[in-house]
């Protein structure tokens, strides 16, 4: 089992930055990757960033590149979402969520372990 724990949503303007963190707890040895994905109301569920856990891949989604920047702290068993320039568009529920192998990191159903999710809002 592995837990996954987000903090760091809260409510900003757009324009400005948050920075979202991801613990991970239990058997977190196998983990091959970490991923953020964000489900904002009435839509599906969007991929955000991924990165390997002992590799520098880092994957971005499209609509987030170059303003999003996923890191991760490995003797923290952490993952971090910085994110800047934000817009009214990203309001969404920030998942935090883990993989035991390659594939396609923009697939949720890849995921094994999922965080309970936090709330980013951005205000016009």
């Amino acid at each position: 089992q592995v837990q996954l724990v987000e903090s760091g949503g809260g409510l900003v303007q757009a324009g400005d930055s948050l920075r979202l963190s991801c613990a991970a707890s239990g058997r977190t040895s196998s983990t091959y990757a970490m991923g953020w994905f964000r489900r904002a109301p009435g839509k599906e569920r969007e991929f955000v960033a991924a990165i390997r856990w002992s590799a520098d891949n880092r994957y971005y989604g499209d609509s987030v590149k170059g303003r999003f920047t996923i890191s991760r702290d490995n003797a923290k068993n952490t993952v971090v979402l910085q994110m800047n320039s934000l817009k009214p568009e990203d309001t969404a529920v920030y998942y935090c969520a883990s993989r035991y192998s390659a594939g396609t990191y923009s697939y949720p159903g890849e995921y094994y372990y999922w965080g309970q999710g936090t709330q980013v809002t951005v205000s016009s």
